[in-house]
């Protein structure tokens, strides 16, 4: 089952049939035991949608939730990170993080700092490196129960991170920095490691980048992330956590305003974002 948030409350996709789910709360929802059951009870006497477009009526899955993220969990996102940072001595950091017990995990975004498919994300007016960060992205509950799965657009601004890493808030938390959606993919098991991640960065009618790897790249266990960031920490509705990225586009790659990005996970959907430059 799938679930998106929508101006008129969520809808649920069963079985390639949308039905819109009226007097929900959405963070009671998520926070909700055995979605399954739940959620075909409450199909059974809604609304079908036969004209349901995602892209067009789709808002970002999040309600009262925090995002976080997880860094260096891929061997490409540990390289990447090396070369950035080399000339401000900070590339050995990155190695020992991915080879750590210990996971890198850091606030991303609040809800008002999110875009949903088809709107903007943001690149920042005081930097000059700037890419997407294609991520899985965990819908845990309360307790810590990962409910579900997305797709996360991890904006980040390559050249202030690699200036010193003591900027990475700079460099990943500013307004619209972080895509969500199309939907979340409501399953309380593993995703096959077989799982593939797809990124597309169109510019104009040109293909400006492409990219894949797939989840047997991850080198952290999703259940491992979860229990690290839980630790003396509280989420009342539930949070999002994006699980890292196996996909960088070259050193001599930056966005540009207008870029679409369209960022695919199988089993789940295709998120599009399309870039503008802050004033």
């Amino acid at each position: 089952m799938k679930l998106y948030k929508t101006k008129d409350g969520p809808v649920l996709e069963d079985r390639d049939t949308f039905y819109q789910l009226t007097d929900t709360d959405w963070d009671v929802l998520l926070n909700r035991g055995d979605h399954a059951a739940v959620l075909t009870s409450l199909s059974r006497r809604a609304l079908k949608l036969p004209n349901f477009n995602p892209l067009t009526a789709a808002l970002a899955p999040i309600g009262g939730q925090e995002v976080w993220a997880a860094g260096v969990t891929y061997f490409r996102s540990r390289t990447a990170r090396m070369e950035e940072s080399k000339d401000a001595g900070g590339g050995s950091f990155y190695d020992r993080v991915y080879e750590a017990d210990r996971p890198e995990l850091f606030f991303k975004a609040t809800p008002n700092r999110v875009a949903g498919t088809g709107q903007n994300v943001r690149i920042r007016k005081d930097s000059m490196w700037n890419v997407p960060e294609p991520e899985l992205t965990l819908v845990v509950n309360s307790v810590g129960n990962i409910i579900g799965y997305t797709i996360g657009n991890d904006m980040s601004s390559r050249d202030i991170e690699g200036e010193n890493p003591l900027y990475l808030p700079q460099a990943k938390v500013y307004s619209q920095s972080c895509g969500l959606g199309p939907c979340i993919l409501l399953s309380e098991e593993p995703l096959p490691a077989e799982t593939g991640i797809r990124l597309e960065i169109l510019r104009g009618e040109t293909t400006a980048f492409v990219g894949q790897t797939s989840l047997k790249e991850l080198k952290r266990d999703p259940k491992e992330l979860v229990e690290y960031l839980y630790r003396d920490n509280e989420f009342p509705y539930g949070c999002f956590l994006l699980t890292g990225t196996g996909i960088v586009p070259p050193d001599e790659f930056t966005l540009q305003s207008q870029d679409e990005i369209r960022i695919t996970i199988d089993g789940i959907g295709t998120l599009v974002n399309f870039v503008t430059q802050a004033s």
